[in-house]
C-alpha cells in the first residue's frame, strides 16, 4: 500500500505558508510539500491548499456557521459551548480556540479509542461527507463527523480543520502561484507554466492538473479535454477609449455586439440537464429555474457549451445589473422569477458534440445562430459585422441610447480563437463616456481600510484598492476609495469585509501604505476616477516607470462586484495602458 500524506506534514507546511510574505518563497515550500505528497493525493492536497474540498465550480459547500463549529469544539474537548465561546470572544478566531484547547482532554477520546495519526485523505473524506449530509439528522451527522476530525488532530491540525470547515483558511495562495508550483514541480521549469495554465482555464479544475501532472509529467496535460458540466474559464477583453485605435489592435474585419449591463453565464447542456455557471465559475443554476426551461426549448442539440448575458426585464424594457442582482437568492426564487423576469441574449458557442475553442469566432457564432431557436427568453446578442468605424460608432451610440454600457468589438479574422482565462486584444470592450478623463470604470479589489472619523466614526472611512498583477499573481494598490459611498452601504461594509480581514499584510498584496486593517485580496469593488497620475505611494506599475506607481484620482465608489473573483479584477496591464493615454 502506498504510504498517505499525514495531515500534520501537510499543517507543518501551512505554517511555513503562512510566516511568509514573498510569492517566490511561498512557491518553493509548495514544491517542497508535493514532492513529499504521493501522487494519489495531489488533488487533495491542491484543494486543501486554497482551502477547498474540490474544483471550484463543484456544488459541495461545508455550510458550516460559527455556531456549529464552536459546539464541534466543545464536544472534541473538556469544555463547554460558554467557554468555547468565551475564548472566540477574546481570540475572534475558532481556529485559535480549537488550537488552544486541543490539549486538553478530549470527552471523544474513548469512543473513537486509539487512533492512528490523522491522513489527509481521512480530513478530505470527512469534509466531503460533511458536504454532502443533507435532510433529516444531518445537524448531528456533521457536527459528529467534525468533532471526531477535531479529536484525532493534533493541536495545529484542529486549528486548519476548523478554519477550512469555516472557508477561513486563506494562505495567500492564488491559484497563479500554485500552477506555477505544479509547473516547476512535475515538469522541471516554471516556463511550462502556460501550458499548464491552459489545461486549468478548459477545466477550472486544479486539482485535476495537479494529478495528471503528477502521474504523467507534462504528457498528462494532454488528457485534459473541454467537457460538457465541467466550465470553462471565460476570456475576458481590453479596454480602448478611442475607436481609432481599433484598427490598430485588430484585422481589417470585425463584429461589433451590444455589452449589456447584466451577469454574464456559461451555460451546459448535455441532453436535458441544464448547468448554469457565473463569471467566478459559481454553480448558479438554482437560480434561474426560467433560463433552464426556456433553453431546453431553445436548443435540440445533445451537448452544447453557450455564452450569454442574462439581463432583468420588465415593463418591456431591459434594467440594470443591480436590479438582476436580486436574483441571486437561495430562497424565494420562483417569486422572484415572477417579479424580475430575464432575458438571456447568447454571444458565443464553445462546444457542439466537440470544442470550438480553436475555430474563430465567425465560426463560432455561425454555429450558434445556426442551433438556436429563440423564444420569450432566449435570444442571439445584437451583431453587425463590417470593416468600416463609423459603423461600429452607429452601432456603439444605437446601444448606448437603448440604456446599455456600450460595445464588444471581436476580430473576424482566422486567428479569433476562444482564449479561455485570457485577457485578449481579439475583444475590445467600448464603453459610454462618463464625462471624465477616465472613461470608464474599473473593478478593484480592496486591500486595506481606514477607520472613519466625525459622521464616519466607528465605520470605514475608506478603502485601499488595487489591481491584479497577473503576472507576478498579486495586488498592486492605485487608490484610497474614501466617496460614493451612501450612509447605509457605510454601515453594510464592516460586515460584508469581516470575512477577508488579516492580522497583518497579506503575501499576495504589494503596499507602500499601512491601512488600520488589512484584508485578504478577495472583495471587488467598481469605481470610477477624475484620471490617472503618477504617484510616489501606489504600487501600481511600478517596475514598469521606476520608484512611482499609477493612482486613480478622486476616485468614487459605483458598486460592489459580487459576481467577479479578485482575479477578474482589473490589471496592473490595463491601468498602464489607460495611463499611457491621458
Amino acid at each position: 500500500m502506498s504510504r498517505s500524506l499525514s495531515f500534520s506534514e501537510l499543517t507543518s507546511y501551512f505554517l511555513q505558508l503562512e510566516e511568509t510574505r514573498s510569492r517566490n518563497e511561498m512557491t518553493d515550500i509548495l514544491v517542497d510539500l508535493f514532492k513529499e505528497t504521493p501522487n494519489s493525493e495531489v488533488d487533495i492536497v491542491c484543494y486543501l491548499v486554497l482551502g477547498q474540498i474540490n474544483a471550484e465550480y463543484e456544488e459541495e459547500v461545508l455550510g458550516l456557521g460559527n455556531k456549529m463549529v464552536a459546539k464541534a469544539i466543545s464536544i472534541a474537548s473538556s469544555k463547554s459551548k460558554q467557554e468555547v465561546q468565551e475564548l472566540f470572544r477574546e481570540t475572534g478566531d475558532l481556529g485559535t480556540v480549537a488550537e488552544k484547547i486541543s490539549g486538553e482532554t478530549k470527552t471523544l477520546n474513548s469512543f473513537f479509542g486509539e487512533q492512528k495519526e490523522l491522513t489527509v485523505t481521512e480530513v478530505h473524506q470527512g469534509l466531503k461527507d460533511i458536504s454532502r449530509f443533507e435532510g433529516s439528522g444531518s445537524y448531528d451527522k456533521k457536527l459528529r463527523t467534525l468533532a471526531g476530525l477535531i479529536t484525532r488532530a493534533d493541536k495545529v491540525g484542529a486549528r486548519y480543520i476548523v478554519r477550512i470547515s469555516l472557508g477561513k483558511l486563506r494562505l495567500g495562495i492564488g491559484a497563479m502561484t500554485l500552477l506555477d508550483t505544479l509547473a516547476k514541480t512535475y515538469t522541471g521549469d516554471k516556463k511550462n507554466r502556460p501550458e499548464v495554465e491552459r489545461a486549468y482555464n478548459i477545466s477550472s479544475d486544479v486539482g485535476l492538473v495537479g494529478k495528471k501532472l503528477a502521474y504523467k509529467g507534462h504528457k498528462g496535460l494532454e488528457d485534459i479535454e473541454v467537457e460538457v458540466g465541467r466550465p470553462i474559464r471565460m476570456m475576458l477583453a481590453q479596454r480602448l477609449e478611442n475607436l481609432d485605435e481599433v484598427k490598430d489592435k485588430l484585422e481589417d474585419r470585425f463584429a461589433a455586439e451590444v455589452k449589456y449591463d447584466g451577469e454574464r453565464m456559461q451555460i451546459h447542456k448535455k441532453n436535458d440537464e441544464v448547468k448554469i455557471y457565473s463569471r467566478r465559475m459559481e454553480d448558479i443554476t438554482h437560480q434561474y429555474p426560467d433560463v433552464v426551461k426556456a433553453i431546453n426549448q431553445s436548443i435540440g442539440s445533445k451537448e452544447v457549451i453557450v455564452e450569454g448575458e442574462a439581463v432583468a426585464y420588465k415593463d418591456g424594457e431591459l434594467q440594470d445589473f443591480q436590479t438582476l442582482m436580486q436574483r441571486k437568492r437561495k430562497y424565494d426564487i420562483q417569486k422572484y422569477v415572477e417579479k424580475i423576469p430575464v432575458k438571456i441574449f447568447l454571444f458565443d458557442m464553445l462546444y457542439k458534440e466537440d470544442s470550438l475553442l480553436d475555430k474563430p469566432f465567425p465560426e463560432r457564432r455561425k454555429k450558434l445562430e445556426q442551433t438556436i431557436s429563440e423564444n420569450e427568453i432566449v435570444k442571439c446578442s445584437d451583431i453587425i459585422k463590417t470593416t468600416e468605424l463609423r459603423e461600429v460608432e452607429k452601432f456603439f451610440n444605437k446601444s448606448v441610447d437603448e440604456g446599455q454600457e456600450g460595445i464588444m468589438i471581436k476580430s473576424c479574422s482566422k486567428d479569433s480563437i476562444y482564449r479561455a482565462g485570457a485577457r485578449e486584444w481579439l475583444w475590445i470592450k467600448w464603453k459610454k463616456d462618463y464625462e471624465t478623463r477616465m472613461s470608464d470604470t474599473v473593478d478593484l479589489t480592496v486591500v486595506g481600510g481606514f477607520a472613519g472619523r466625525g459622521r464616519r466614526s466607528g465605520l470605514y472611512g475608506a478603502l485601499l484598492c488595487a489591481a491584479y498583477n497577473k503576472q507576478k499573481d498579486i495586488f498592486e494598490t492605485v487608490c484610497k476609495l474614501g466617496t460614493g459611498f451612501s450612509d447605509e452601504t457605510l454601515e453594510e461594509l464592516p460586515e460584508k469585509l469581516k470575512p477577508f480581514e488579516s492580522e497583518k499584510k497579506p503575501a499576495r498584496v504589494s503596499s507602500k501604505i499601512e491601512p488600520d486593517q488589512w484584508f485578504k485580496p478577495e472583495f471587488v469593488v467598481e469605481v470610477l476616477g477624475a484620471e490617472l497620475t503618477k504617484s510616489p505611494v501606489h504600487t501600481a506599475g511600478i517596475d514598469t516607470i521606476g520608484n512611482e506607481g499609477i493612482a486613480i484620482r478622486f476616485p468614487r465608489f459605483i458598486g460592489f462586484r459580487a459576481d467577479k473573483k479578485s482575479e477578474d479584477s482589473t490589471t496592473t496591464k490595463e491601468i498602464m495602458v489607460m495611463y499611457e493615454k491621458n
